[in-house]
C-alpha cells in the first residue's frame, strides 16, 4: 500500500489467553512480512491506585508488567528470529493504542477481543473503539488459531464508495498467504440496486485476477429476517473462512448506537478474525 508505515506490528497484550492468540496472529504476520513487533501493555493508574492506594503500588504493578513482556519478548526473538519492542503506557486503552498507532506510523495493530454483548455491545468495546479511532488496519482476533496463515479471506462487496478500498489490502494479502478471496455480496429484489452491486462485485473480480489471486464470488441472498452483518458471518463459519475484510465505519447514526455498525457488529460477534481498514479520501490509489 502507498502508505507511510515504521514496518512494526502494534500488539496490545494483557497476557490474557485471546492476548497470547492475538499475539500469535502477529508473530506469523511478522514472519511473512519481516515486520518487528512491539508489545504494548496499558496500566490504568487510576485503577490501581483506588485499589491499593498510591503510585508505589502502580509502580510495582509495572515492574512486574515489565518483566514479564521481557521474558515473552526474548521468548519469541528466540524461538522467531522476529525483532520484538516493549513498552508500558498510561490511560484509557482504545486512546493509548490509536494514539501510538496513528502517531509513530505503525503498520497495523493486532488485538485481541473478547467481543461484547448487551450493555457492553452499545456502549463499545475496547476493539470497537479502537478501530473507530485507528488510521492504520487492525487485526480483531478471537479464539481462532493463525495456523498456516490467512489462506481463505471473505471480502464483502457493498454499495458504498469506500466498499472497493479493501480490495488492495485483500491482493496484498492474498499474495503473501496464497489466500483464496471469497467476494460476497447481498442481491437485491431491487432491480436498479441489484445490477450495481453485481456490477460492483465484478469490478472487484476483475482486479483480483489481473492481479493473478485466485477468487471465488457468492451472491447471499436478501433475507429480510438478517442485515448483512449477520449473514457475512454465518457465511464466514460455514466456509471456514480465516479473516473477514471490511472497511471501518466512521459515521454512526440512531440506529448505529442501538445495534451497532456493521463493523462493530462483525468485530464484536464473529469468531473468525476481522481485518478493518480506514478509509481514505476519494483520490487514495492503491499500488497493487
Amino acid at each position: 500500500m502507498d502508505r507511510k508505515t515504521n514496518n512494526n506490528i502494534l500488539v496490545p497484550t494483557d497476557f490474557s489467553d485471546v492476548a497470547t492468540n492475538a499475539l500469535n496472529h502477529a508473530v506469523k504476520v511478522a514472519q511473512s512480512y519481516k515486520n518487528e513487533i512491539t508489545l504494548l501493555n496499558i496500566v490504568d493508574e487510576g485503577l490501581f491506585g483506588g485499589l491499593f492506594g498510591g503510585s508505589n503500588q502502580t509502580e510495582l504493578v509495572k515492574e512486574a508488567v515489565d518483566n514479564r513482556m521481557s521474558k515473552l519478548a526474548e521468548e519469541i526473538s528466540s524461538q522467531y528470529g522476529i525483532k520484538v519492542h516493549k513498552r508500558i503506557e498510561s490511560g484509557r486503552i482504545y486512546k493509548v493504542i490509536s494514539h501510538i498507532a496513528n502517531s509513530e506510523d505503525f503498520d497495523s495493530i493486532i488485538m485481541g477481543s473478547h467481543g461484547a454483548n448487551g450493555l457492553e455491545q452499545v456502549i463499545g468495546s475496547n476493539a470497537s473503539r479502537t478501530i473507530q479511532l485507528a488510521e492504520v488496519p487492525v487485526v480483531v482476533v478471537k479464539n481462532n488459531p493463525i495456523g498456516e496463515g490467512y489462506k481463505k479471506i471473505l471480502m464483502p462487496v457493498d454499495l458504498s464508495p469506500e466498499s472497493r478500498q479493501k480490495v488492495g489490502w485483500g491482493i496484498h494479502l492474498a499474495k503473501k498467504f496464497n489466500s483464496e478471496v471469497h467476494v460476497v455480496y447481498q442481491g437485491s429484489s431491487d432491480e436498479f440496486t441489484h445490477n450495481r452491486i453485481v456490477a460492483n462485485a465484478k469490478a472487484v473480480e476483475h482486479e483480483l485476477g489481473r492481479n493473478g489471486v485466485r477468487f471465488v464470488c457468492t451472491e447471499i441472498e436478501d433475507k429480510l429476517l438478517e442485515n448483512f452483518a449477520t449473514e457475512v458471518m454465518n457465511f464466514a463459519e460455514k466456509t471456514n473462512a480465516d479473516l473477514i475484510l471490511v472497511m471501518t465505519d466512521t459515521e454512526i447514526g440512531l440506529t448505529d448506537m442501538i445495534r451497532g455498525t456493521y463493523t462493530q457488529q462483525i468485530v464484536n460477534r464473529s469468531n473468525t478474525p476481522v481485518m478493518c481498514i480506514h478509509p481514505r479520501e476519494t483520490g487514495y490509489t492503491y499500488d497493487y
